[in-house]
């Protein structure tokens, strides 16, 4: 009789360690968003301004002083569709290592996490004059006779060529495209990153190729377009058809 008892507390005291284990919660996954620049994988980062050369695909070079871009509405999204916001918008520099981390400690619910997207700018709902205090701060503000808003880019420098060794200014600068008074068009570039597997603790890696801007599929001669181009509606139309190629997305721990 002893051993039937105590067979049956101890089948009792499995039973209920297997049903504490499955009422375990499941524990949010932890989500965190970096930005990273490179020219043709080679990584570009705050030592390379002012010093280090880079050729374009047109035979420039290139000395980059400064890069200012945005990144706005990341967004996750599940095995069923459903999406959720996990950052809203941040201006990246790369002369400020603070801003090269998107989002810290953001938690989502667990699930199985299959798409990312994001905007690089703002999108037409977004981009409104004079609303967010730390852009105006910032003097990141697109003119309101060019549409108003706000930049998407700020990539400036120095360049030459083989038919101009001296030193010439570059101002690459992106935003929403002017086609006549009045009259303005979004520019701003929505990617999205299908096919992902995100069921853990992850870090998400927004990188930018800065070759890809000056080189596909339109070739970009700094000898032609270099300063002057907020106004010009081609060269920020250029801009946003070789901007469709320039992120791309790494995940890791």
């Amino acid at each position: 009789m002893k051993k039937h008892i105590l067979i049956i507390v101890i089948i009792i005291g499995l039973v209920s360690c297997s049903s504490d284990d499955g009422n375990q919660p499941i524990p949010d996954i932890l989500i965190s968003v970096t930005n990273s620049q490179n020219w043709d994988s080679e990584n570009v980062t705050a030592s390379d301004l002012g010093t280090t050369e880079f050729t374009d695909e047109n035979g420039e070079i290139l000395i980059i002083e400064r890069l200012r871009y945005l990144i706005s509405k990341v967004i996750l999204t599940n095995s069923y569709g459903d999406e959720i916001e996990i950052g809203n918008y941040k201006l990246v520099d790369l002369t400020d290592n603070n801003t090269l981390n998107y989002a810290t400690n953001i938690v989502v619910p667990p699930g199985t996490y299959t798409g990312i997207s994001f905007v690089y700018g703002f999108n037409e709902e977004d981009n409104m004059d004079q609303v967010y205090l730390d852009l105006n701060t910032a003097s990141w503000n697109w003119p309101e006779m060019l549409g108003g808003g706000y930049h998407f880019m700020q990539l400036d420098g120095t360049f030459t060529s083989p038919t101009n060794q001296s030193p010439l200014p570059f101002n690459y600068h992106n935003g929403t495209a002017r086609i006549s008074e009045g009259v303005f068009e979004q520019n701003f570039i929505r990617v999205n990153v299908d096919g992902l597997s995100i069921d853990s603790n992850t870090n998400i890696d927004i990188k930018m190729n800065l070759a890809e801007w000056f080189k596909n599929p339109k070739t970009w001669d700094l000898n032609v377009l270099n300063t002057g181009l907020m106004g010009n509606y081609d060269a920020q139309r250029e801009m946003n058809e070789n901007g469709q190629s320039v992120f791309s997305v790494y995940l890791g721990d």
